[in-house]
């Protein structure tokens, strides 16, 4: 199921900057532009995350998260997290924002790549999953503990290279991954190593995995690779 992020954000440029982007990371994205909108669309579209500044023309970002957790109904299971993105980078602002009850504080200027992982480790803390639990895409498992990988109940017997590279790809589902960044997630290059090695192992990959439908690995032409959940 793709997530759904509640990006708040009164700067227009940079609200469908974030928008565009999260979408192509895979999530689909609901921005507004106030604190009151934005307790409304918590209300109505029931974000699994929300992206929040802490500069809003109404109320700041703190107000925000503190009515939610205040009065956030408990038919919605109670208040989405949140993640923080503001100008204010003094010590005392960090602090205020998460004793407001936000799970993480990014500062502008900000990188997306660091901004979307930073995203997707809040939703596998929320989700229950442990950083080291078993990963799930479609019926592809994959349990780090065993270092066992099943398809559609099956065991599928990769090398420690090929694991790696698979846990890549699920840790990032959804996300394209580009030769450079997997050189740096797998093989630890620092965007320095022989590329071509990403691509033979990406095959390694399909014959092994992706013999059957749905695919699950995709190739997206002149940018990188990506692993994508199957349709509903």
């Amino acid at each position: 199921m793709t997530e759904q992020l509640l990006v708040v954000e009164d700067d227009v440029t940079l609200r469908e900057l974030l928008s565009a982007s999260l979408q192509l990371a895979g999530f689909t994205v609901t921005s507004v532009t106030t604190g009151a909108q934005a307790l409304a669309a918590v209300q109505r579209a029931r974000p699994d995350l929300i992206v929040l500044d802490v500069m809003l023309p109404d109320f700041d970002g703190f107000e925000v998260v503190r009515r939610l957790r205040q009065d956030g109904p408990p038919a919605l299971g109670g208040p989405p997290p949140v993640l923080f993105l503001t100008a204010l980078d003094a010590a005392k602002d960090r602090i205020s924002g998460l004793s407001a009850g936000g799970d993480d504080y990014v500062t502008k200027p900000f990188n997306l790549e660091e901004l979307i992982l930073r995203i997707r480790a809040i939703l596998r803390r929320s989700s229950g999953q442990a950083p080291d639990g078993r990963l799930s895409v479609g019926d592809l498992v994959l349990d780090p503990d065993s270092h066992q990988v099943t398809r559609a109940g099956a065991i599928v017997s990769l090398s420690p290279t090929e694991f790696n590279l698979l846990r890549a790809l699920m840790e990032h589902v959804g996300q394209v991954l580009s030769k450079e960044q997997l050189l740096d997630l797998v093989w630890h290059y620092d965007f320095g190593g022989d590329d071509s090695i990403v691509a033979s192992y990406i095959s390694y990959l399909r014959r092994k995995l992706d013999a059957g439908e749905p695919k699950l690995i995709h190739t997206v032409r002149g940018t990188g690779y990506v692993l994508r959940r199957p349709p509903q």
